[in-house]
């Protein structure tokens, strides 16, 4: 597995055949293993060629380094000053949420983001907008396998998903509804989805002026987005 991994890290976009070749092994365990961290989030499949998965990029917050990416600690600095909330940059690994990069947050959520590397999709505004931009069949499979355990958040997410889409916004209550989170997402310059900005704070405090942090929130990531030609833009709020 760390082999696999070593591969896709210095040769990104390595194939199948290629991969079973370097590490002269059976194909059927090299097939096996793969499957193992395709489905962690440790690597990713596009085009019959593999790369490394937005799993580990978790690991870098974990340590105490930062996995900038496309969007910079600047970028989630800037926006921390604007709004005056803790910041949270995500990316989506298998099934599960995970957070890459803070801003202006206190201890408790810098350390809870630093330690709780994989977060439930349906448990955070990322995880439903990054699970909203899916396929309908990537998504449903997901909401599938969520309903066959009764996990009422799915029916939840349901009723939520055609404001989320016609919005660009999902919403996330916390703490018996004292902490608010809104989240919409990051595309590059192709028009993929790559990653979810989330601002978190206080119900109470947020409430007042929701409109105008939907609106600062989906002008922000369009400034990102433009950095690249050809950008689609996000809906407005």
């Amino acid at each position: 597995m760390t082999q696999i991994l070593e591969e896709v890290t210095y040769r990104p976009g390595v194939t199948f055949g290629e991969l079973a070749r370097a590490l002269d092994a059976p194909k059927s365990s090299v097939h096996g293993f793969l499957r193992g961290l395709i489905t962690k989030g440790w690597v990713y499949e596009s085009d019959k060629r593999f790369y490394l998965g937005p799993a580990v990029y978790g690991l870098t917050l974990a340590s105490g380094q930062m996995q900038a990416g496309s969007v910079t600690q600047d970028d989630l600095n800037q926006l921390h000053e604007i709004t005056g909330l803790s910041v949270f940059l995500g990316v989506l690994a298998g099934d599960h949420l995970i957070y890459v990069s803070v801003a202006g947050t206190d201890e408790q959520s810098r350390y809870t983001a630093s330690t709780r590397l994989r977060r439930d999709l349906l448990d955070a505004a990322g995880g439903k907008a990054l699970l909203a931009e899916q396929s309908d069949a990537v998504r449903d499979g997901y909401l599938y396998r969520r309903g066959l355990e009764g996990d009422e958040k799915v029916s939840q997410f349901l009723a939520e998903y055609r404001n989320i889409k016609q919005t660009g916004i999902a919403t996330n209550y916390k703490h018996s509804g004292a902490q608010l989170a809104l989240a919409t997402v990051v595309r590059n310059h192709f028009g993929r989805t790559v990653s979810a900005i989330t601002v978190v704070g206080p119900a109470a405090e947020m409430a007042p002026r929701e409109d105008k942090l939907r609106r600062t929130l989906l002008e922000f990531v369009n400034r990102l987005t433009s950095r690249s030609p050809g950008a689609k833009r996000l809906p407005p709020s």
